[in-house]
C-alpha cells in the first residue's frame, strides 16, 4: 500500500457517514470524502490508503455542486483553502443549514436501524433563534491551539497542525470580539476563550486555578468551574431541560422512588426532575468529578429530595444493585434514570447495570449517535424499549447531534 497517497482522483459522492464524511467509491473500494456533500462529483486528493477495505480523501474541486452547497460559513475551512490548512471544528460549514439537519437526521436513523433494528426516524430540530442567525454565533466555549512559535489558532481539519485564522463565525460575538487570535501564547499549548452568561470573557491557560463562574438557565443560576463541563450551545442546556422534562411519562414517575441523574455534573437534569416534579422530589445525581459534585449539591440546594454524590457511574450502580435491600430494590422498580454519559456512551456494563436496577424508565441524552444505537441495542437486550427519541442541533455546521430518548420496561 501507500502508492496511491496525494494522487487525485475523480469520484462520485453517494452517502453521508458519520464524523462528518461522506462515502464515495473507487473500483469497488470505499473512499471517505471530507468537504463533499452525497450527490455530487468532486475531485479528491487520496490522504490515507493504509487500509484495504476503505481509503480517506479531501475534497479539492467541485466537479458537479450539489443544490445543496453553499459558500463555507467560514473562509477559513473554505475548500478554497488547501486541505492541509482548512480549518476544523465546521465541518458541515458548506452545507445548507437545513440539509445539514436532514443529513443528521439520517446518520441518527440508519445508525438505529443497524445497531438496534429500531426503525424511529426523528426529524433534528433546530435551537430557537439559531435560524435567524444562520447557525452561527452559537460557541460560548473554544479551545485554541498553539504551535511551536507562539501562534494561536484551531487545528486544521483531522490534524494536529495550527491554522492561523482571522475570525471564529460559529462563536458568540462576544466571545469572537474577546478570542485572542493574534496574540503570541509562547510556552502554552492551549488556550480555552469561555463566554459564560455573567462576567464576559475570560481565558484559560496552562495550570492556571480554576475560577467559580455562573451559567442561567431560564432564571436559574448554576455555579461550576471555568474548567468543569457545560453545554457548548448557548441555548442547549435550556433546550435540553426542557426535552428531558418532556421525554418523562408523568405516570411512570414516581417522586417517591429512588430517581437518579447519572453523569449528573453540577446537577441540570436533576433539576430539571425537580422543576417538574416538585421540590420534595428524590433524585440523587452522580457524577465522578468531585469539583462538580460540590457545585452539584449546591445547586440543587433547594430540593429537599435532591442529594449529590461522587463516584464513577458503573462503581456507583454495582454497589447500589449488589446491596440493595428488598425495599430498595422495589424503590429502585418504581424509579427513572436519567443518564447523560460522555461521547463514548455509557457502554455495556452500565447498561446491564441500569437494567438490573429495573427501573420504571429510562431517559438517555446522547451526544453521539452510534455509541447511542449501540447503547439502544443493550437496553433492548435489558427488556427496555426505546419509545420515542428526539434530535437537537446543537452544534450547527458541524457533523454533531444530541439525541433524547425515552426508555421503557418491556
Amino acid at each position: 500500500m501507500g502508492e496511491w497517497l496525494g494522487r487525485m482522483i475523480e469520484v462520485d459522492v453517494t452517502n453521508i457517514a458519520h464524523g462528518g464524511v461522506s462515502v464515495a467509491r473507487h473500483d469497488g473500494r470505499v473512499v471517505f470524502v471530507s468537504d463533499a456533500i452525497p450527490g455530487e462529483r468532486v475531485l479528491v486528493r487520496i490522504t490515507d490508503d493504509k487500509k484495504k477495505s476503505f481509503w480517506r480523501a479531501e475534497t479539492v474541486k467541485v466537479v458537479t455542486p450539489s443544490g445543496h452547497r453553499r459558500d463555507h460559513v467560514w473562509a477559513a475551512a473554505s475548500i478554497d483553502r488547501d486541505p492541509d490548512n482548512r480549518a476544523g471544528g465546521a465541518e458541515f460549514g458548506h452545507i445548507d443549514l437545513t440539509h445539514q439537519r436532514a443529513l443528521k437526521a439520517q446518520i441518527l436513523a440508519e445508525s438505529l436501524e443497524r445497531m438496534a433494528k429500531v426503525t424511529l426516524a426523528p426529524v433534528v430540530e433546530a435551537v430557537p433563534g439559531d435560524d435567524e442567525r444562520n447557525g452561527l454565533g452559537w460557541r460560548t466555549r473554544v479551545s485554541l491551539h498553539v504551535d511551536e512559535h507562539g501562534n494561536v489558532g484551531p487545528f486544521a481539519a483531522r490534524s494536529h497542525r495550527v491554522v492561523s485564522v482571522a475570525d471564529l463565525p460559529l462563536a458568540t460575538p462576544e466571545l469572537s470580539a474577546g478570542a485572542p487570535l493574534s496574540q503570541n501564547f509562547d510556552g502554552f499549548d492551549r488556550v480555552d476563550v469561555l463566554n459564560p452568561s455573567s462576567g464576559g470573557v475570560r481565558l484559560i491557560m496552562g495550570k492556571q486555578k480554576p475560577q467559580v463562574i455562573t451559567e442561567l438557565v431560564g432564571e436559574r443560576e448554576f455555579s461550576l468551574l471555568d474548567s468543569g463541563f457545560w453545554q457548548v450551545h448557548h441555548g442547549a442546556a435550556e433546550v435540553l431541560t426542557a426535552a428531558v422534562q418532556d421525554a418523562i411519562d408523568p405516570e411512570l414517575f414516581d417522586p417517591a422512588a429512588s430517581n437518579l441523574d447519572l453523569y449528573g455534573g453540577v446537577g441540570l437534569f436533576a433539576a430539571a426532575v425537580g422543576d417538574k416534579f416538585g421540590p420534595a422530589t428524590k433524585i440523587t445525581t452522580v457524577e465522578a468529578e468531585s469539583s462538580a459534585t460540590d457545585h452539584a449539591a449546591k445547586n440543587l440546594s433547594e430540593w429537599l429530595g435532591a442529594h449529590a454524590e461522587t463516584g464513577r457511574v458503573d462503581r456507583w450502580l454495582r454497589q447500589l444493585v449488589s446491596k440493595a435491600t428488598s425495599a430498595e430494590r422495589a424503590r429502585l422498580e418504581r424509579a427513572t434514570i436519567v443518564l447523560d454519559p460522555p461521547r463514548s456512551g455509557a457502554g455495556r456494563e452500565v447498561v446491564e447495570l441500569v437494567g438490573a436496577a429495573k427501573p420504571a424508565q429510562v431517559v438517555y441524552v446522547a451526544c453521539d449517535p452510534v455509541a447511542f444505537a449501540r447503547d439502544v441495542a443493550f437496553f433492548g437486550e435489558q427488556g427496555y424499549t426505546l419509545a420515542k427519541v428526539r434530535a437537537f442541533d446543537l452544534f450547527p455546521h458541524t457533523h454533531h447531534v444530541e439525541a433524547v430518548g425515552s426508555f421503557t420496561r418491556n
